[in-house]
């Protein structure tokens, strides 16, 4: 078999509203009147019954005002030199983190044997002490 002897396994689109002779003319197939006739029905229209989304319990709060952190390891900056300065920017530039969102912050998993300048928009707690303790720097942007 070759290409040119493939037969198109593609259905036509059926065009509907193209004059009596095509066979679907005038009422394109739908009938008289009535709501299937018209053109659209909205999403989750449930014929003037109460949708199930209005139905269902409304809960808990989306606060539009919260920040969302990229945030990086303690054992990730393991990769860097000794005595290199680490900034948002550096870490995007490697691909360590896609974007900053509301900006970077470094979690105290796994443990940092360098002696590294970290500047980053916050820190927890144990990544702190952590990167302190093997002689390194922390600074808040």
């Amino acid at each position: 078999m070759k290409l040119h002897e493939m037969k198109s396994i593609r259905k036509k689109r059926q065009r509907v509203g193209r004059g009596m002779a095509s066979g679907s003319g005038k009422t394109s197939g739908r009938g008289q009147k009535g709501q299937k006739a018209r053109s659209k029905v909205r999403v989750g229209f449930e014929g003037g019954q109460t949708p199930l989304f209005q139905r269902l319990p409304k809960r808990g709060f989306t606060n539009i005002y919260r920040k969302e952190y990229a945030i990086v390891n303690l054992d990730v900056l393991n990769q860097f030199d000794d005595g290199t300065e680490i900034t948002p920017e550096l870490l995007i530039e490697v691909g360590v983190v896609k974007n900053l969102k509301s900006g970077l912050k470094v979690l105290g998993d796994g443990a940092v044997e360098k002696n590294l300048t970290v500047k980053a928009h916050k820190f927890s707690a144990s990544a702190k002490e952590a990167i302190e303790k093997a002689g390194g720097k922390t600074e808040v942007i």
